[in-house]
């Protein structure tokens, strides 16, 4: 019988059902699939060949699939390391993305990407980003299997800037791949915290009526679970079910956090989970329960999650890890052996990721999607035989990626003895370093600005541009009630009451300014629960003028809303010192011969400090209507029998 290629001599390591090794086997590839596997001798006389390959000293083994990864995130590998996930994705991912990922970074850094998957024995990835058709492009032109799941999220995105759009890019995608031999399209909604309940319904349903996979980000942090639980009152794996996306053929990317009971649904409901124990350690988001999921039965693949968390794509590495992890988190060597292991990194993300009927295992009927590795090396010598076992543990806490000399997808040849075959890496290589360059430059110029770093985490509001302002201390709190009575007062507005607490982050380098982080608990009624806003204000540094009676015009204020923690803007802006002042305030607004005013009374606590502080301001966006201001202010002073000697030169922050 004629056939295409016969791989034999190798140590031929199946991966199905009954675990089969052969070592010294063969397989046999024509039209693209597998159409006999044995020992060597009983095939070698039965087939003629165009092309055979000779692989003694080596294993022929299933091709490696890394469940989950982001590859056009090979753009920005080794831009912000060592971050919280939070400082990571929001001060320093999002913003790059907004500015520079389109069309042509994704279809390049996906190259970048296939190439190096390839060179660690990769032949099918799972991907979760934008401009997903381009990573469709560029992985079918390598000849890489890949589940392509364009992100959808109710943030705005690189390329939609609506959810609506991201919808329709969706399904305008789906509908074009659908069929191909390689690409199988999916939805990928991006998280149940950064969704909302119509987008989750939406993916579903889209899943469903196109009979394609579902990927989305479950139960990866603390911070996750936490936020999805009080978006939608239960545990994130429940939420999930609760809108029908665990109906799909659903991929739950990470689970660190899973409960038992989350993780028996999703054996329930056939859900396959993608482990990325490097990712998840470099960010610091814990160990997923990986030896518990397979316990119950889960189906769990490894992924290696994106280059810029991880920061590399290599496979070898990751089954080690996920192996090693699991014996150090339940103190047992028994927990995760190597064959379950190298189980995970191919037949099991097959079946995680439901496309265990096409390629995970060398069996026949299946696509020769294969790898071959060198076992015949120095840092895997000697070589045992004691038990089929011996084999496993070579290839996964030995073998390297370096190791890999021929990859296969679908009876191609992609590499052959470590060359590449279908992907120029010079060329792919200099294009991405030229798209990076202009993302350091951006980042550089970003980093020298306060308002620039605040600009790029949105939500900015520019204040009007001047403020005048006088404070000091009163000995008794009646002479504001009195003055708030004055006859060239025309109007009072009825007084609100609020806790303020303030985390001023300061610099070394005073002429960037200051962030103050503002926590403004106000009471509405008496009794009443307080209503608490957040807010992130950037002020220049020192006073513009300073006018008689102490009165201080200042400028440049920028507001934006604080919807991140206390901790994330110390991490993110990184200031020299941070300074608390907490205070208790009554604030009136009032109308001065007809100028609008803001009176504070104030209480400090922290720093604590006997007696109150009155404080009278104005904002207006002219200078010249700021030292009109100033001159009235002073004359409010005497309407509040302000004595001159209390007045104060300094902030709150100063004390």
């Amino acid at each position: 019988m004629k056939v295409d290629m016969i791989l034999s001599n190798g140590i031929v390591v199946t991966m199905d059902k009954r675990l089969e090794v052969f070592p010294r086997g063969a397989v046999v590839i024509k039209d693209g699939q597998i159409v006999a596997v044995g020992p060597a001798t009983d095939l070698s006389g039965r087939y003629e060949a165009e092309q055979a390959i000779d692989c003694v000293g080596q294993v022929v083994m299933p091709g490696l699939i890394n469940a989950h990864t982001h590859v056009p995130m090979s753009l920005l590998r080794g831009l912000a390391d060592d971050l919280r996930l939070d400082v990571w994705l929001y001060g320093y991912m999002l913003p790059v993305e907004r500015e520079f990922v389109n069309e042509e970074s994704c279809y390049y850094a996906t190259l970048l990407s296939c190439a190096e998957m390839i060179r660690s024995g990769v032949t099918c990835f799972a991907d979760m980003y934008y401009f997903e058709e381009e990573v469709a492009r560029a992985a079918q032109e390598v000849g890489l299997r890949a589940v392509c799941a364009e992100t959808v999220m109710k943030l705005p995105t690189p390329d939609a800037a609506s959810y609506d759009e991201s919808l329709e890019y969706c399904q305008r995608f789906i509908a074009g791949w659908k069929g191909h031999e390689l690409i199988v399209p999916a939805v990928g909604p991006h998280s149940p915290y950064t969704c909302t309940p119509e987008i989750l319904r939406e993916m579903a349903r889209l899943a469903q009526e196109y009979d394609v996979p579902l990927l989305i980000h479950l139960s990866e942090t603390e911070g996750d679970v936490e936020g999805t639980r009080q978006l939608y009152g239960c545990a994130p794996a429940f939420c999930l079910d609760d809108f029908g996306v665990l109906d799909s053929k659903t991929l739950a990317v990470h689970g660190v956090h899973l409960t038992e009971e989350e993780m028996e649904l999703l054996v329930q409901k056939s859900v396959g989970v993608a482990h990325c124990p490097t990712s998840n350690l470099k960010l610091a988001s814990g160990v997923a329960p990986v030896a518990r999921m397979l316990d119950l039965g889960l189906k769990v693949g490894i992924g290696t999650d994106g280059p810029a968390s991880n920061n590399d794509q290599d496979m070898f590495e990751e089954m080690r890890l996920a192996a090693l992890l699991a014996k150090g988190t339940t103190r047992d060597p028994k927990a995760v052996p190597a064959r379950i292991a190298l189980t995970m990194a191919t037949i099991g993300g097959a079946r995680a990721l439901h496309l265990d009927h096409i390629t995970g295992s060398i069996e026949v009927g299946k696509q020769a999607d294969l790898t071959v590795v060198d076992v015949d090396v120095l840092h895997i010598t000697p070589k045992f035989d004691l038990s089929v076992d011996n084999i496993y543990s070579r290839l996964v806490y030995a073998t390297k990626s370096a190791d890999v000399r021929h990859v296969l997808v679908n009876g191609r040849l992609l590499m052959k003895d470590r060359e590449l075959l279908t992907v120029n890496v010079d060329t792919i290589t200099a294009e991405v370093q030229r798209i990076a360059d202009r993302v350091n430059v951006f980042l550089m110029r970003r980093e020298e600005s306060l308002l620039d770093k605040l600009v790029a985490i949105g939500g900015l509001e520019w204040k009007e541009t001047f403020e005048v302002q006088v404070k000091g201390s009163v000995e008794d709190e009646a002479v504001v009630m009195e003055g708030l009575i004055h006859p060239d007062i025309s109007a009072v507005w009825s007084p609100s009451v609020r806790d303020q607490y303030d985390a001023y982050l300061l610099f070394a380098d005073a002429s960037q300014g200051c962030i103050r982080h503002r926590e403004d608990n106000v009471v509405r009624e008496e009794g009443g629960v307080p209503e608490s806003i957040r807010t992130l204000t950037l002020t220049g540094s020192g006073s513009e003028q300073e006018f008689d009676n102490s009165v201080l015009l200042s400028r440049s204020r920028f507001t934006s809303k604080a919807d991140r923690t206390l901790r994330f803007y110390c991490e993110y802006f990184e200031p020299d010192s941070v300074k608390e002042v907490h205070k208790h305030r009554q604030r009136w607004h009032i109308r001065y011969k007809g100028v609008q005013f803001a009176v504070n009374l104030d209480r400090l606590t922290k720093p604590a400090h006997e007696g109150a502080f009155l404080e009278i301001k104005s904002r207006t966006w002219s200078k010249k209507d700021a030292e009109q201001k100033a001159l009235l202010i002073g004359e409010l002073l005497d309407v509040f029998s302000v004595d001159r000697e209390s007045l104060l030169k300094r902030d709150y922050v100063d004390f």
